[in-house]
Parts: C-alpha cells; sequence; structure tokens
C-alpha cells in the first residue's frame, strides 16, 4: 500500500486581476510611471513658484515703478509741452523711454497710447502709427480713440484707404456721444476725398439723425447740401 506523503504547500505568486480589481490597476500604473509623475509634479511646483515670484517681487514693484515715472510727463502732456512730456527734460523720462522700460505694465500700454498721440500731435504721423498700433485697449474707450488717432494720421499720409479702414473701426461704439460722431466726421470727409458721395452721406446722415446735439452736428446740413441732400 503506497504511502501518502505530506508535501508542504508552497506559496504561488499572485495573477492579479487588474480588470476585477481597479485599485491595483491604479497601483500598478503609479509604479511604472513614478518617475515621470514626480518629475512633471515638480516641474509644476517649481513654475507655480516662479510665476507667483515673478508676480510679487518683480512685476507689482515694476508696476509701481512705472506707474510713478508717468505723473511728470502726463503734467507736461497737459499743458501741451509734447516734446517734453514724450522725450523728457533731462531728470525724468518721458513716455518714448517709459513704454521701453518698463514694457509688459499697464502704465508703460499707457505710456504708448500718449507716445503716439503726441507724435500725432507733433506731426510725425509714422512714429504716431507704430505706437498706437502697439497700444492695447481692448475692452476700454481709449481702442477707439486709438484707432481714430491711427485713422487721422493715415488720412494727413494721403493714405485714404487706412484712413477709412480706422476711422471706421473708431466710430463702432454706438453709445458714445462725443467721439463716435467726432469719427464720424472724419470718416465722412475720408469718404468725400476718396470719392466716395454715398458713403460720405452715409456718415454725415448718422451724425444728423443720431447724434444731434455733439458738437459736429451744426455743420451736418452744410456739409449734406454739398453732397445733393438738401432736407
Amino acid at each position: 500500500m503506497a504511502t501518502e506523503t505530506n508535501t508542504p504547500e508552497v506559496d504561488q505568486p499572485h495573477n492579479y486581476d487588474l480588470d476585477a480589481n481597479p485599485l491595483d490597476s491604479v497601483v500598478v500604473a503609479y509604479e511604472k510611471n513614478k518617475k515621470i509623475l514626480t518629475t512633471a509634479l515638480t516641474v509644476l511646483v517649481i513654475a507655480g513658484v516662479g510665476f507667483f515670484g515673478y508676480q510679487k517681487w518683480y512685476k507689482a514693484p515694476n508696476e509701481e515703478k512705472a506707474s510713478s515715472a508717468m505723473a511728470m510727463p502726463q503734467l507736461y502732456f497737459q499743458a501741451d509741452s509734447l516734446n517734453l512730456a514724450l522725450n523728457g527734460d533731462g531728470k525724468n523720462i518721458g513716455f518714448a523711454k517709459i513704454e521701453k522700460k518698463y514694457d509688459g505694465t499697464a502704465a508703460g500700454n499707457m505710456a504708448r497710447y500718449y507716445e503716439g498721440i503726441c507724435y500725432m500731435r507733433m506731426g510725425e504721423f509714422d512714429k504716431a502709427i507704430t505706437a498706437l498700433k502697439g497700444f492695447d485697449g481692448k475692452g476700454t474707450l481709449l481702442a477707439y480713440q486709438a484707432w481714430g488717432s491711427i485713422g487721422v494720421s493715415y488720412m494727413e499720409k494721403g493714405d485714404k484707404k487706412n484712413a477709412i479702414e480706422y476711422l471706421k473701426k473708431a466710430t463702432g461704439n454706438a453709445a458714445d456721444g462725443m467721439i463716435t460722431p467726432m469719427y464720424l466726421y472724419q470718416l465722412g470727409l475720408a469718404y468725400e476725398a476718396d470719392n466716395n458721395a454715398a458713403e460720405a452721406k452715409a456718415a454725415f446722415l448718422r451724425i444728423r439723425d443720431e447724434y444731434p446735439r455733439s458738437m459736429v452736428a451744426r455743420d451736418m446740413d452744410k456739409e449734406l447740401a454739398k453732397l445733393g441732400v438738401l432736407d
């Protein structure tokens, strides 16, 4: 009779059914990709710290310095001392240097707008156009004034096509009863110069009918009469 031998059981390796246990799947995936994940998290942390440091220790103080630098040129601008406003007085820098030195700040952006207006009023229209195109006025009323000033500068250069393009943009805020009719008038004159009487009439009629209390409305009957509109 054969003797039954008791063979000790040997632990067999576990075969995980990853579909049966989702948690095991996550653990295995993490172990396989731990190094990549750790590196990515480290990069994100460093980027976050770097951004916070940039905001706190560089951008905020730079904004303050830029705002402070704007004070004297703005006073010169209000006094119509355009050269001093633009180029500085030897002690205080002007808009032209502020927009370069503090590029990326809100004050630097505003300096670019003032720079363009100064150049336009000084008759340097190419420089005015370049500066004003670099100004970011998105979402503000100054955007319309910048476009209008670009249009006027192009008109002064004899470039009627670009003048009309920017003056049309400048008249896009129908709710503004001061700036919009002023640039509608400029737009009408630009259309006249471009021999487009129909569009000139349309611009002048908008002023007469939509902005009768504006400063330029009193000239509309005369302008429309020249174009054959007598009522």
